[in-house]
């Protein structure tokens, strides 16, 4: 059994554009360096087979970063973590081989961890003040779930995205728009100049806490296209406030299914987590129901709510401690389910 006196570990992060490692010690993190791909911007999205191929290219450079900035020597590494899923497969499959041939060379263990649930698990980084059970409003580019966190190892999905995820909704409505990539971020910019209320948008109606934002996408399509025929110029005269009005939106329909969540559960111990989670709406919204129906609200620092390497080195550490390990045989997996 591992030396649980004093855990080092290294951890990598590749499951989308950003190429991410991290050293934590005895449950404190040391380090957090990502290297973002700028090679995705002149198409308006990410390219999984440039992202695959950058990471190849970041990995070594990253987790050489990550332990001199710990002054961490290899050999005191006690384990590795790695994103074993879900995400690009290609972009997996980079980190799960460095993070394993690595590991084999130092004769140390490895463990494979969930992208989602290092999300959620993000809110004990630098803090310790979070208590179980609580709720946990995941929003990313790729997913969107509403689920309660038991402990680190149980962690129950109430709801879930039935098609599109509420980044992709933001960042889709940003390109349809002519907003670079990644759009999101510029949205909710350009939303802080703009009325919510403008115009009107409709959201999904899908039953208990599950999501959906395909009918959002399509009504933003419609709305852009026939616009301009009335007035050519609509959409650059109103840019603000058709982006604050998408953003509210989605915020509030995030919010109507988290009080929801709130009601059905009685746990009033919420946070969120994703890409998402800096949304400066989400987050000032969140912020305000708390004070109004007497919340206690976790919100993530903002480097730790895009994709980045010191969440998964904190899921990892508690895998360490529930001796949960993976062996050599242990493969990435694109999508929840494997």
């Amino acid at each position: 059994m591992p030396d649980k006196k004093d855990i080092i570990i290294l951890a990598i992060e590749s499951s989308c554009d950003d190429t991410g490692a991290s050293i934590i010690h005895n449950g404190k993190i040391q380090s957090n360096i990502v290297a973002s791909q700028q090679v995705h911007e002149q198409y308006g999205g990410v390219v999984p087979e440039l992202a695959s191929r950058a990471h190849q290219q970041h990995v070594l450079p990253v987790v050489d970063a990550a332990l001199k900035e710990a002054n961490v020597q290899s050999s005191a590494l006690s384990a590795i973590a790695f994103t074993q899923g879900p995400g690009l497969l290609g972009s997996l499959m980079v980190g799960a081989s460095f993070a394993k041939s690595m590991a084999l060379g130092l004769d140390i263990p490895i463990i494979g961890v969930n992208h989602l649930d290092a999300h959620v698990l993000a809110h004990f980084i630098d803090a310790t003040e979070v208590k179980f059970p609580y709720l946990c409003l995941l929003v990313s580019g790729g997913h969107t779930q509403i689920v309660k966190v038991i402990s680190p190892e149980h962690i129950e999905i109430l709801g879930k995205t039935r098609d599109d995820a509420a980044g992709e909704a933001f960042d889709k409505a940003a390109k349809m728009l002519g907003l670079p990539y990644p759009g999101g971020p510029v949205l909710d910019k350009l939303a802080q100049k703009g009325d919510p209320l403008s115009f009107k948008f409709p959201d999904s109606r899908v039953d208990q806490l599950d999501f959906s934002f395909s009918g959002l996408k399509t009504a933003v399509r419609y709305f852009i296209r026939d616009m301009p025929e009335t007035n050519p110029n609509f959409v650059e005269q109103n840019l603000n406030n058709i982006c604050a009005s998408i953003q509210h939106t989605i915020v509030s329909y995030l919010m109507r299914k988290l009080i929801k969540a709130v009601k059905e559960t009685g746990i009033n111990e919420i946070a969120i987590a994703g890409g998402v989670s800096a949304n400066s709406s989400l987050r000032n919204t969140i912020q305000s129901k708390a004070a109004e129906l007497g919340w206690t609200v976790h919100i993530p620092a903002l480097e730790y709510c895009t994709d980045n390497a010191a969440m998964i080195a904190q899921a990892g550490h508690f895998q360490y401690l529930a001796d949960n390990f993976v062996g050599q045989d242990a493969v990435p997996y694109a999508r929840l389910g494997k």
